[in-house]
């Protein structure tokens, strides 16, 4: 008997992005019966390149995702880092076999929209209910489940509810109360056709990041390498200043005319038609409550810079996944979200809070950019392994293990 057959596995997702739908699949995986709710009129996505790494893409693997998403992505050989104003290398990290034999999975670069397609089709596949157009204002909760109301006033009543409406939240407002952070940082990104680029970009089979004082540029293949993904992001003398309206093309043009030829050459390919404000939140030490819990970026939205908001909304849902597969036949949800909170809160703080300090290290000016320099060089290679197992093995990995050696 599934859980759902107990009238106590009903989950109701608010959200249809990346975060939801995984959230979605896993509890459904779990035995539950799930719906999602998205207020857009229609399932999607909106941006760019997405870097998935082992941590998460040992997730997909485990939904009989991940060769989809390596068909359609991109393997890097390696990460590499590189000086914006000199065009030296600072570091490289090598993706090759010594890294998925450690980390268990590869390292994956994919387009947004193609791993969000992919996740809606493994949804509708494993008979996940899904509505658009719903707005979700606020979700009651009591001591037998939730009851989620939205703006038109349709009602929606489940045996809990998952938060995964992103980094503006409602229902994090809601629970936390608090506000996005703007980093005052901007980013400027895009896709090119790969016969559009430069020939030394045509063959690029890395992730490469060029790291210069305040500013960075990342460049990889997506889509089996046939379109070149870019993000230009930098600090804005006008968020500095105090505009209200920052960011424009006149600071992007400005930020990096003293870049390396190479980068100049690239950023003008870089669509500048938008530009997207980076924003995160601090840590919070409360996600829900029995019935109700917030996933994702609405539990912890992050900057981009360890390039790991996707990877730890997919931790966040296989994690979910485990708790509830391992529940007795009766659901506890205040228990399972309890350990869920327990086990993800520390785990996603450290995350946020190193992605800060990565970007500050990304974007060391003067004296302190020469020692990044010098200090990264020493740790070059398959030496940064030890200094990634933080990230890339986590404790998702580690429930994974004590599953299979309990032979579940």
């Amino acid at each position: 008997m599934s859980k759902c057959d107990l009238d106590n596995g009903r989950a109701f997702v608010v959200g249809g992005g990346i975060g939801g739908l995984a959230t979605a699949l896993g509890l459904t995986k779990s035995g539950c019966s799930v719906t999602v709710v998205e207020q857009a009129e229609a399932f999607g996505e909106i941006g760019a390149g997405l870097q998935i790494g082992p941590n998460a893409t040992r997730i997909l693997d485990s939904w009989g995702l991940l060769e989809k998403v390596r068909t359609i992505g991109v393997l890097p050989n390696n990460i590499v880092m590189r000086d914006a104003i000199s065009g030296e290398e600072i570091a490289r990290l090598p993706l090759g076999v010594d890294f998925r034999e450690r980390y268990g999975a590869p390292y994956v670069v994919i387009h947004r929209t193609d791993l969000h397609a992919i996740l809606l089709e493994a949804c509708r596949e494993a008979g996940v209910q899904m509505m658009t157009g719903v707005r979700i204002d606020r979700v009651d909760v009591s001591d037998v489940g939730t009851t989620a109301v939205a703006t038109d006033g349709r009602v929606f009543s489940a045996d809990v509810t998952v938060g995964a409406d992103g980094l503006n939240s409602v229902l994090r407002q809601a629970i936390v109360g608090d506000e996005p952070v703007p980093s005052g940082y901007v980013a400027y990104r895009g896709t090119v056709p790969i016969e559009n680029v430069s020939e030394h970009d045509r063959e690029l089979d890395d992730v490469v990041v060029w790291v210069g004082p305040g500013w960075h540029l990342v460049q990889y293949r997506l889509r089996a390498g046939k379109v070149l993904n870019q993000v230009a992001v930098f600090e804005s003398p006008g968020f500095l200043r105090g505009d209200t309206d920052f960011g424009g093309i006149d600071e992007f043009r400005a930020v990096f005319a003293g870049c390396h030829p190479h980068v100049r050459s690239a950023l003008e390919s870089v669509g500048t038609d938008r530009h997207w404000p980076l924003y995160d939140r601090r840590p919070a030490d409360f996600w829900g409550e029995d019935r109700l819990i917030l996933t994702g970026d609405a539990a912890h939205p992050m900057l981009q810079y360890l390039a790991q908001g996707c990877c730890q909304a997919l931790e966040d849902a296989k994690t979910l996944e485990i708790l509830v597969d391992d529940a007795d036949a009766t659901i506890e949800w205040p228990t399972v979200l309890q350990h869920f909170s327990a086990s993800r809160i520390p785990r996603t703080a450290e995350v946020q809070t190193k992605a800060r300090m990565f970007g500050d290290i990304c974007h060391a000016r003067g004296v302190d950019r020469v020692l990044r320099n010098e200090l990264l060089a020493q740790v070059s290679g398959t030496d940064l392994f030890d200094y990634s197992d933080w990230i890339y093995g986590g404790p998702v990995l580690d429930l994974l293990k004590s599953r299979a050696l309990a032979g579940v």
